[in-house]
């Protein structure tokens, strides 16, 4: 891929993470917009601004006599405002750059049958990163990096049975069972049926065999019954000698985001949740086990303050010393103490624009340009 004519970077080793490599994505870039303009649903605007093509079913609007082969500009429609079909859009919307049409304006827009494939080419992305679709499939899977971060915190050992509780799309779980050396026992739950099938697929694509999905509730994952032996959830209490809670949260950490249509209320309603998971996680782990707790948000609430909330109501659980440790300490205002925030890992790549020199060495800036994230590290005592 390096020799590519498309791949002006190269792709480099992280200096501290030995199983990481990192993709350049070079922008914005100087990108001319043209008269003619295709616009696509936010959550398609951000892909491309991560390196996809736009797939047909995300274009939502299009020039009246688009053809096959005509060259358009692509723009995001940040609010969803837009209507399907329409030939302008005049709402909020931003450039992400130029590419040709790969289909009619007919095909998308006037058909019964279900819309697929690409529908926009990219040739000139206002962000350019290399593809990585189809590229090694059985050694590489993409991840942001603090999502790489949690499974060497986690510190998986072989022979251990290790339980994920919020694993979709299984990528932590298979790094998870790589890090074990696919020696032991990982047990990954989600409550979305097609979510598992995800992981079954990654698993087997990676050819791991320790990994065992369900479909499951983790809240309702303890069982009342000590004496169970079944192999699937609810499982007895202290099944395990480590538990990833990767919490579903609000995800205001997520780059690039195009929108947050979240309210108030929505946002808040997470930590009600992620509490319930805790006190599953606890029951679950083993005396002298580990439990590793992240977010892919920036809220206080759902992160220093489950800490704090988690130490306080949990007498047998301390904080533990995070390896590696790349991102800052944890965020001031939930009454947690200097040496607790110290032993707290967030990435907070806001803090660091400022700071951040986009013309370093790739390697260099790594660790901060990333997406917002947080994780805490405890044992059970």
């Amino acid at each position: 891929m390096c020799s590519s004519s498309t791949v002006s970077q190269q792709i480099l080793p992280h200096p501290q993470i030995p199983d990481v490599l990192l993709l350049p994505v070079d922008g914005p870039r100087p990108v001319k917009q043209l008269s003619s303009g295709v616009v696509v649903g936010a959550q398609c605007g951000s892909a491309v601004l991560r390196g996809a093509h736009v797939f047909a079913p995300g274009i939502v609007a299009s020039p009246k006599y688009m053809k096959a082969g005509d060259v358009v500009s692509v723009f995001s429609d940040l609010e969803g405002k837009c209507t399907r079909g329409a030939t302008s859009f005049q709402g909020k919307k931003v450039f992400v750059g130029n590419g040709v049409a790969e289909i009619d304006r007919s095909n998308i827009f006037c058909t019964d049958k279900p819309v697929k494939g690409v529908g926009v080419r990219m040739l000139e992305p206002l962000y350019q990163s290399p593809s990585f679709d189809g590229v090694l499939p059985s050694l590489v899977f993409l991840q942001n990096l603090p999502s790489v971060v949690v499974g060497h915190v986690l510190g998986p050992r072989p022979g251990e049975r290790i339980l994920d509780m919020c694993a979709a799309p299984g990528g932590k779980t298979c790094h998870i069972a790589a890090l074990m050396r696919d020696q032991g026992e990982v047990v990954a739950l989600d409550r979305i049926k097609n979510k598992i099938d995800q992981i079954h697929q990654n698993a087997q694509m990676f050819d791991l065999h320790s990994i065992k999905a369900f479909c499951f509730n983790s809240t309702q994952a303890v069982s009342g019954d000590p004496a169970q032996k079944s192999e699937g959830p609810p499982f007895p209490p202290e099944s395990f000698d480590r538990v990833l809670l990767d919490a579903p949260c609000s995800g205001l950490g997520q780059r690039p985001s195009m929108a947050n249509t979240c309210s108030r209320k929505e946002i808040c309603s997470y930590q009600p949740l992620q509490r319930k998971l805790f006190h599953a996680a606890v029951k679950l782990l083993k005396k002298g086990g580990v439990l590793v707790y992240s977010t892919c948000t920036v809220t206080l609430a759902e992160n220093e303050e489950q800490v704090a909330w988690a130490l306080d109501t949990f007498p047998c659980l301390t904080l533990q010393p995070q390896e590696p440790h790349i991102g800052a300490e944890g965020m001031l205002g939930a009454g947690l103490s200097p040496e607790q925030l110290r032993l707290l890992q967030r990435f907070s790549p806001e803090l660091s624009w400022e700071r951040t020199d986009m013309t370093a060495p790739l390697p260099c800036r790594a660790n901060m340009d990333t997406i917002g994230f947080f994780i805490a590290k405890f044992l059970k005592n």
